[in-house]
């Protein structure tokens, strides 16, 4: 059994901080995203994965290694020209001689890999599909499925006079190698648009896993800062780094809480963070490594990367601020607001 990741795309929706991180590797809870999806790889157990790249290979390879850390062993595949999902998993075709696990790499979930493998085996499948259910299917492409969850239609972003179910695909796979001959050879190719329809119409057996867990795309600001949340809030099968210092409090090594602190909600400390005398901290708050907030200061469901200053008396809501900043005393930032690494937020300032 083998695992593909499909990690080559530009994340831009994520901009800036995609600029110069790719977002497989941004942090999610000071932990690079990726490594959630081999934790869940790891517990299938699968040990041998492979990373499809584009944008900003090389990072991958600096940042992960070959994988004995994580207790797996990475192959890199780097695609020269992005060819759409598809092409990307051709790409590597030479190296899936198995029967093949495949995500997207910008899927937080709680999908149990070794359930969905299992039902793939089960039903004799050339590719089982991993669904996942939604309030409004309208904003997705829909999938059908028949009594024994063989998939029997594709419906992409319904009208919701079309809507018959609310089963999306979630961007995880398994596949047969055979399958994999099907897709054409160096050119942009779709395994949603293409290689899927291609499959129904051929009457191939191409079989759904209806997953009742977790599921969220961290592709926009927004639901970047709440897969945060989630995994606080206990929605999702990970957990917060650190030691808990209480319920709702997770502290990492060398960080410091001053005195008098107000904390209306949850809280991670990165490594190294300082929070002063009398700040408040409110909903959920992530603070990365060497993080500085000053006396007074009152955050609100805010993500903060590392290195970050954050001045005396500052107001922060809603917000997530990149690495390496500087927040000066009393400037406000507010719901939805993106700031950029290394960026200088003036005294007094408004955002």
């Amino acid at each position: 059994m083998q695992a593909l990741i499909l990690i080559g795309g530009l994340g831009t929706r994520l901009r800036p901080f995609t600029l110069k991180t790719p977002k497989p590797l941004l942090p999610i809870l000071n932990r690079p995203f990726l490594e959630y999806q081999l934790d869940l790889i790891k517990k299938a157990g699968i040990r041998d994965v492979i990373l499809c790249t584009a944008y900003q290979s090389p990072i991958f390879k600096q940042a992960l290694g070959d994988g004995r850390r994580f207790g797996l062993k990475f192959s890199y595949i780097q695609e020269k020209k992005p060819l759409g999902t598809g092409g990307a998993i051709k790409n590597a075709q030479g190296q899936l001689t198995q029967t093949t696990l495949v995500l997207n790499g910008d899927i937080l979930s709680g999908v149990d890999f070794k359930k969905l493998i299992q039902t793939h085996i089960h039903n004799k499948s050339e590719a089982t599909i991993a669904l996942t259910r939604v309030k409004d299917p309208t904003l997705y492409g829909l999938v059908e499925t028949d009594s024994t969850g063989k998939i029997s239609r594709f419906l992409e972003k319904p009208s919701w006079e079309e809507v018959t179910s609310n089963t999306i695909n979630a961007g995880i796979y398994v596949f047969e190698p055979a399958v994999l001959n099907l897709i054409p050879p160096n050119i942009p190719y779709s395994l949603e648009r293409g290689l899927f329809p291609q499959l129904l119409l051929n009457g191939h057996r191409l079989h759904s896993f209806i997953s009742q867990g977790y599921w969220m795309d961290i592709g926009t600001a927004d639901k970047y800062l709440q897969a945060h949340f989630d995994i606080l809030e206990g929605k999702t099968p990970f957990s917060p780094p650190g030691k808990r210092k209480s319920s709702h409090v997770w502290v990492e090594p060398n960080a410091r809480l001053g005195k008098e602190i107000d904390i209306e909600g949850r809280l991670v400390l990165g490594k190294g963070a300082r929070v002063g005398d009398f700040v408040k901290l409110s909903g959920n708050v992530v603070l990365g490594p060497s993080c500085e907030i000053g006396k007074g200061a009152q955050l609100e469901n805010c993500v903060i990367f590392a290195h970050t200053k954050v001045g005396e008396g500052a107001k922060l809501q809603g917000c997530i601020i990149g690495e390496g900043c500087r927040i000066e005393p009393q400037a406000v930032i507010g719901p939805s607001r993106v700031v950029g690494n290394h960026s200088v937020i003036k005294k007094y300032s408004r955002l």
